[in-house]
């Protein structure tokens, strides 16, 4: 039987990133107060500790900064994914997120690669993933 992969939990930091996700955008919050932009979601900035923060919408480029192959699941129900790249991505705005790079090629995946965002879909959920794009740097 293959076990269900995991949803996304959402709390009040992190709620309208995952609706924007569901909207197909990747979104992240911007301090008014110093001018950083960072990732995760959260209430106060973590560079000054404003509260003055807005949402602002990522161009879904970046790089990749770091990158793992998972090749022995942690789960049951990631076994039928395996091989996989969990990678951490520097985006184009300043902010490190971590994600996975999918499709063809991903796991030729080196540092330094650049990688454009798309969303899987899971269950009404929608997670950013990145790809790697089409003629390498």
């Amino acid at each position: 039987m293959e076990k269900q992969l995991p949803l996304p939990v959402a709390n009040a930091d992190s709620a309208t990133y995952w609706q924007s996700a569901k909207e197909g955008k990747l979104v992240l919050r911007r301090c008014n107060s110093c001018g950083e932009t960072h990732f995760m979601p959260r209430y106060l900035c973590p560079f000054c500790w404003s509260e003055n923060l807005e949402w602002v919408e990522a161009a879904g480029k970046g790089t990749v900064h770091s990158f793992t192959i998972i090749r022995r699941a942690s789960s049951p129900a990631f076994a039928g994914l395996t091989p996989y790249v969990v990678a951490l991505i520097d985006l184009k705005e300043g902010p490190r997120m971590m994600s996975n790079i999918v499709g063809d090629g991903a796991l030729n995946v080196k540092i330094g690669d650049s990688v454009t965002l798309g969303f899987e879909d899971r269950e009404g959920a929608k997670l950013p993933q990145f790809s790697l794009e089409r003629g390498r740097p």
